[in-house]
């Protein structure tokens, strides 16, 4: 039933748009965070699998939802502080941190915020619209 490939398609969006607040939120608080010796600081950022081609994902049905999207951690390069009072500072008094673009993750923020609420909104349309087909159908 479309309707049902219409929700499919909604909860998609929403999971998507909700794993991409996330990884931004985690890549800006990772922002002043210093490095662990060893242990290099990762940025998330999330991908959603898509079929290979157009056709392919459009299938024998004409319509078709990609699989969940998932949060994929990669390592970041890394920005060094002169700060010799702070317990990380190597034996130079540097601290390394991981480089992250405030600006383009608060953008990344900002622009998953609004869409997720589009989401929210044609959730809350579709399922309106199905309500009333049931109710019309009801007092047929």
């Amino acid at each position: 039933m479309v309707v049902d490939q219409i929700f499919s398609a909604t909860r998609f969006g929403l999971e998507y748009e909700r794993l991409r607040i996330e990884a931004a939120s985690h890549n800006v608080a990772m922002a002043n965070t210093p490095n662990q010796p060893g242990h290099p600081a990762r940025l998330m950022r999330v991908s959603a699998p898509y079929a290979a081609s157009f056709n392919a994902m459009l299938g024998d049905t004409g319509h078709s939802v990609p699989s969940q999207p998932v949060m994929l951690a990669t390592e970041a390069s890394t920005r060094e502080e002169h700060d010799p009072n702070d317990p990380a500072a190597d034996k130079n008094g540097m601290v390394s941190y991981p480089r992250v673009d405030m600006v383009s993750q608060m953008s990344a923020l900002m622009d998953a915020s609004r869409a997720y609420e589009a989401n929210v909104r044609a959730f809350n349309t579709l399922r309106s619209m199905a309500l009333h087909a049931l109710d019309l159908g009801g007092s047929a």
